[in-house]
């Protein structure tokens, strides 16, 4: 039955989704069912890697915060290697494997050995977490276009974006991995006209157990960044898009998701 999902030698990119398994896709559960190897990332939720086969290989290749534990090339050479000894790789991504993924390199590089490859799409952080706060990305009338940036920058190098277009009052920003940036997030987008009162929701750990919401403004962003987040990744929604969960006055509101009981991680 594996081998009528996977054949041998074929490789999946799965988009894990959030972290919450109840938000993979029907096909993505069917894919991990089905794989002799996973390769995943460091923000797959354990809940996820519990649906492998106890056949299967998991392997570690995550990526956070600089803390690398493949390079890119390895992890490439890794997913080539098993395509060619014939197993059913599938390569387990967080959120949605066209999104801030990298998704193209590693199609590359197996293209580059005649190696095809398929993509499973999954549920983007940001879209989890309006979710969560009971939000929807886009209103009409006041936030009529959605951007998706990446706050990550290599080390010692300017955070390098497009602030003025970034600035724009109808719309909705959803910025990945943007902790670390946050006082230049705040500044360069009121330098670049943004109201100093806009809304921002911090959503650390988006769907999962240990989920933490936080709501502050962009003038008090790197304050609340420093202050109200862990250690978790982190989601930013920026925009007036955010603020019809709550009023003005309520911008210090702060909410941590009740744990669930769940199976142990037996992988």
């Amino acid at each position: 039955m594996s081998d009528t999902v996977i054949p041998p030698g074929t490789i999946w990119l799965v988009g894990a989704g959030p972290g919450d398994p109840d938000l993979l896709t029907r096909k993505a559960e069917k894919l991990i069912r089905a794989a002799s190897v996973i390769f995943y990332d460091a923000l797959v939720g354990k809940g996820v890697l519990e649906l492998a086969p106890r056949s299967a290989r998991l392997v570690p290749v995550g990526k956070r915060s600089g803390r690398h534990s493949k390079d890119q090339c390895s992890i490439n050479d890794l997913l080539v290697d098993a395509s060619l000894a014939g197993e059913r790789v599938v390569r387990l991504k967080g959120g949605d494997v066209g999104i801030f993924g990298r998704a193209a390199e590693e199609m590359d590089a197996l293209a580059n050995h005649g190696i095809a490859c398929h993509i499973c799409p999954g549920i983007t952080a940001a879209s989890a977490a309006a979710a969560s706060a009971g939000i929807s990305l886009t209103l009409r009338g006041l936030a009529r276009k959605l951007i998706f940036v990446t706050a990550h920058a290599k080390a010692d190098e300017e955070l390098d974006l497009d602030w003025q277009a970034l600035a724009d009052p109808k719309a909705t920003l959803a910025i990945y991995m943007g902790k670390a940036a946050a006082a230049t997030i705040s500044r360069q987008l009121i330098d670049a006209g943004l109201p100093a009162d806009t809304p921002v929701l911090l959503m650390e750990n988006a769907s999962l157990p240990e989920e933490h919401q936080f709501s502050t403004r962009l003038d008090l962003l790197a304050l609340s960044a420093k202050s109200a987040l862990g250690a978790g990744p982190t989601l930013m929604l920026i925009g007036e898009a955010v603020r019809q969960r709550r009023t003005a006055s309520d911008l210090s509101f702060s909410y941590t998701r009740p744990t669930p009981k769940r199976a142990p991680f037996c992988h």
